[in-house]
């Protein structure tokens, strides 16, 4: 299956390629747009010559604020953004061996696959994700990249439902992209009303 987020080829097989880099687009997913944010895996590779979270979890952070910095920016927030990713990463190699798929395929304790519960708990777990962010990324993973944990729905709810367009996880072309902008801009009018 191929990843339709950004809608430049490069980026989107990127994030279809590397779970590292589809963890780290939902990360840099706030306060900008959403393809700007899935776009920064991509930047970031390219400037620091790899997508690996051991070798960015080592990265000297000055060094890396100054990878964000580069025109066109990886982040509005380059400086917090970059530790953010350090620390996501260092997270990474301490608890997960450094693989990011194994939030969600690495077996639970009793040695069964992992449920949506389960990986909502590991996602919840990490350095800069919320309740709301690991729901989005659960229905994500749910959605549009194979993850078939039972109970996925459920526990990304309401971002796993069938037919929503609520977040990044219901992008799959430019149609649906503007469907998620249109539900997030009344969710912001509302909010205000």
């Amino acid at each position: 299956m191929a990843l339709h987020i950004t809608g430049v080829a490069a980026e989107d097989a990127l994030l279809t390629d590397s779970p590292l880099a589809l963890l780290l687009g939902m990360l840099l997913d706030q306060q900008i747009a959403m393809e700007t944010a899935f776009a920064g895996p991509l930047k970031i590779q390219q400037r620091t010559g790899s997508l690996d979270a051991a070798a960015l979890a080592s990265f000297d952070p000055d060094a890396l604020t100054a990878v964000f910095k580069e025109t066109p920016a990886v982040h509005r927030f380059p400086g917090s953004m970059a530790a953010r990713v350090q620390s996501l990463c260092r997270a990474l190699v301490d608890d997960w061996g450094g693989d990011a798929a194994a939030l969600w395929t690495r077996p639970a304790a009793s040695g069964t696959e992992p449920d949506g519960p389960t990986v909502l708990k590991r996602l919840k777990a990490l350095p800069g994700f919320g309740e709301q962010k690991a729901k989005i990324f659960l229905a994500l993973l749910g959605k549009q990249y194979g993850f078939t944990g039972a109970g996925w729905r459920e526990a990304s709810a309401p971002y796993g439902e069938d037919g929503s367009f609520r977040s990044v996880a219901d992008i799959v072309s430019p149609e649906s992209l503007t469907k998620v902008r249109e539900h997030k801009r009344a969710m912001k009018a509302a909010a205000k009303g």
